[in-house]
């Protein structure tokens, strides 16, 4: 069946062109935790970002993990000072698809790092520089380079967890839902996931993605196609339509804005037949950017910790 759906996703490209008018090949910057903030002292004044220093953690350092032509692609590391193999984080940043950057989650790297686990903020291409499944392409990538260098990196490869926020949330709900299907390139052990605010399904009656009445959505610009032109593609990138019993355990952190999570509890309804475990914590009346403040910094760091203990 799912090669079916495959193949349908490639008839259906054939008749409509992926629309590119978007790859303008320049970082939109617009979404950063400064500009977050700001957003959020409109509703509640006393907001303040998150902000972590640890000094048994290793100074950053940058690991090339992809090469495409001229662009490099990379990983910033933080990780405790010692080189036992340890349990391991690979964490996508948030954006719409389209912007946001991996230095937005160095707080939680530290405090990951301090509580003993490697961790790994990734870098892939957005939609101004490729259209999907480029950005999914990249997060296997970086997903197979640290099984390939787990020995060097002193990372204990039966132990690596992905993870991500927002659309970097989604990206790692399906990156663990295709390993078995090999959908974005060899398969990989992936230990868990823990989806902070990633939406499971991009159509779906709770999704607000794909409204471009007004201008192209972030996500209509991520596949090159709205969703009435390749519904088949925007059902290929969403996990929901990937779950088996091959799946590992995931763990949802989310927000109180309720379409950031759509498609959650089928997800989980379809992992629950196949005995898999899901959990979900969800900070109440938070807002999208929860993650960046430090009213819910310290309860979603444990809540990983827990999770990947």
């Amino acid at each position: 069946m799912r090669k079916i759906g495959i193949i349908f996703v490639f008839v259906c490209q054939g008749l409509v062109a992926q629309n590119t008018k978007g790859l303008t090949g320049i970082p939109d910057t617009s979404f950063a935790n400064y500009s977050a903030w700001q957003s959020a002292l409109k509703t509640d004044p006393t907001l303040r970002l998150a902000e972590y220093t640890a000094a048994e953690i290793k100074g950053t350092r940058t690991l090339v993990y992809k090469e495409i032509g001229q662009r490099k692609l990379v990983l910033d590391v933080y990780e405790p000072k010692d080189k036992r193999f340890r349990k391991t984080l690979l964490f996508f940043h948030g954006g719409g698809w389209r912007t946001g950057h991996r230095s937005q989650h160095v707080a939680l790297a530290q405090a990951l790092a301090k509580k003993g686990y490697r961790v790994f903020l990734a870098e892939y291409r957005l939609s101004t520089e490729a259209v999907y499944p480029a950005a999914m392409e990249d997060a296997q990538s970086a997903l197979i380079y640290l099984h390939q260098q787990a020995h060097r990196l002193h990372i204990d490869s039966k132990q690596i967890y992905v993870s991500g926020y927002s659309a970097g949330g989604q990206m790692a709900a399906l990156l663990g839902s295709v390993q078995d299907e090999n959908l974005f390139g060899p398969g990989q052990k992936i230990k868990g996931v823990i989806d902070l605010d990633g939406i499971l399904a991009f159509i779906h009656p709770e999704s607000g993605e794909g409204d471009d009445r007004v201008r192209m959505s972030a996500a209509t610009s991520y596949f090159g196609y709205s969703k009435t032109e390749n519904p088949a593609i925007w059902n290929q990138g969403s996990a929901l339509h990937h779950v088996s019993k091959q799946d590992p355990p995931v763990l949802f952190i989310n927000s109180g804005v309720a379409r950031m999570h759509a498609g959650r509890e089928d997800f989980r309804a379809q992992m629950g037949q196949f005995g898999l475990f899901t959990d979900v914590y969800t900070h109440e009346n938070s807002p999208h950017t929860f993650l960046l403040f430090t009213r819910w910094f310290d309860k979603t760091v444990q809540l990983i910790d827990q999770f990947m203990q």
